[in-house]
C-alpha cells in the first residue's frame, strides 16, 4: 500500500498572533511547518524565537541584512509614514521563502497577513502586487483569509483543505484571540512594533546617515540605536550616552579611531565622536559632554578626558547650553 506523502510548507514567521495563529491553523491540516524568519540592524529575532519555542516550531533564522538595505535604500515602491519599505520588505522575504521552499522540497509558504489589517501593504491589491513580484504566486497562501482571495496552487492541489481555512478581514483581532485560547496561547505580542524602520527618531537618524555617509558600515546602524546625536560641522556628530544603559551600550561600539569624551572631576555620560576629527570639533564635542555631565553651574570650565586607541589627553572647556543644542539634535 502506497504511503501517503507528508504535506510541508514554510510560515514566515514573526512570531505575532496572526503568525502563530496560522500556524496552528495550517498544522491542524497534518501538514509540517518550518518557521521561517530574518535578521537585520532595523528587527531581530527574539520575538519569533520566543513564539516558535511556545508553540514547539522549528525556526530558522536567516540574516538579510544586505539585501534588506538595498531595499532600504531605493524601495520599488517608497517608503511608509518614516522609513519603512513595507511592500518591498514583503516582497524580499517572500522571494527568499520561496527559494528556501524550492531548496528543501516543501510544497508552499504562508503569512499570518490578513486582508486589510493595514491599509498600505495587506489591501487586495498590495497582497496580489508582494505576491506576483516575489516570484511565488502560486505557492503563496494567506490562511485567515484565504476564503477571501483567489485559490493558490496549494488548495487547488488538494495539499491544503480551503473549507477549513478563514475568512478574517479588517483590524479587528476578535476571532483570532478566539482560536488563541482554542489553542491554548495564553500570550503573545502587541502587534505594533518591531521594526526601527517605523521609528520616527530612528528614520530621522537613517536619513542623516544615508545623506551623509552612503559608505557607512552596520556599526553605523547600530549607533544609531544608541544616545543623543547631535550633529557638529560637516560629517562630524556626537553621541551622547544619556543613561547608564547608553553608556555601556556604546562602549563596545568603539573603534579605536574614534575619540571618547568622559568629565575629568564630575560624573557625566560617554560620548563618542566616531572617526574622530580635528582638534576644533574634538573640543566642541567636549563642550557638549561637559554639557550633559554633573558641572557645578558656577564653573566657567571644566576638564574633560579624550581618549582615542590607547592614549588619553585632557581639554579644558566651557560647557555650551543644552538649550543651544536642540535644533543640532538629529
Amino acid at each position: 500500500m502506497e504511503t501517503k506523502k507528508t504535506v510541508k510548507a514554510i510560515s514566515l514567521f514573526s512570531g505575532g498572533l496572526d503568525s502563530i495563529v496560522s500556524v496552528q491553523l495550517i498544522r491542524e491540516q497534518g501538514i509540517e511547518v518550518l518557521g521561517l524568519t530574518f535578521r537585520t540592524p532595523f528587527f531581530g529575532a527574539d520575538k519569533p524565537r520566543a513564539a516558535a519555542r511556545m508553540i514547539d516550531l522549528p525556526l530558522e533564522v536567516v540574516d538579510i541584512t544586505g539585501v534588506h538595505l538595498a531595499v532600504v535604500r531605493a524601495p520599488r515602491y517608497g517608503y511608509g509614514k518614516n522609513m519603512n519599505p513595507c511592500i518591498d520588505c514583503h516582497t524580499l522575504m517572500l522571494r527568499i521563502a520561496g527559494e528556501k521552499m524550492k531548496e528543501k522540497g516543501y510544497d508552499f509558504i504562508f503569512t499570518g497577513e490578513v486582508l486589510g489589517q493595514r491599509p498600505m501593504s495587506q489591501s487586495r491589491q498590495m497582497l496580489h502586487v508582494v505576491a506576483k513580484n516575489s516570484g511565488w504566486a502560486d505557492y503563496i497562501l494567506r490562511p485567515l483569509s484565504a476564503r477571501l482571495l483567489p485559490e493558490t496552487l496549494p488548495e487547488k492541489e488538494g495539499k491544503v483543505d480551503r473549507a477549513r481555512l478563514l475568512d478574517i478581514s479588517g483590524r479587528g483581532r476578535k476571532r483570532q484571540m478566539e482560536m488563541a485560547e482554542r489553542y491554548g496561547i495564553k500570550e503573545y505580542s502587541n502587534p505594533a512594533g518591531g521594526c526601527l524602520l517605523t521609528d520616527v527618531m530612528f528614520s530621522r537618524r537613517l536619513k542623516d546617515l544615508f545623506a551623509r555617509h552612503p559608505d557607512f558600515t552596520t556599526r553605523d546602524l547600530e549607533l544609531l540605536k544608541v544616545g543623543r546625536h547631535i550633529r557638529l560641522d560637516g560629517p562630524h556628530k556626537v553621541i551622547v550616552g544619556r543613561n547608564k544603559g547608553d553608556n555601556q551600550a556604546l562602549e563596545p561600539l568603539i573603534e579605536d579611531r574614534d575619540a571618547v569624551f568622559q568629565m575629568r572631576d564630575f560624573p557625566g555620560p560617554l560620548c563618542m565622536l566616531p572617526g574622530n576629527g580635528p582638534e576644533e570639533v574634538r573640543r566642541e564635542a567636549a563642550a557638549i559632554c561637559a554639557a550633559y555631565g554633573d558641572t557645578p553651574k558656577d564653573a566657567e570650565e571644566v576638564t574633560v578626558k579624550c581618549r582615542q586607541g590607547g592614549q588619553t589627553s585632557l581639554l579644558l572647556v566651557k560647557p555650551v547650553k543644552r538649550a543651544d543644542l536642540q535644533e543640532r539634535m538629529i
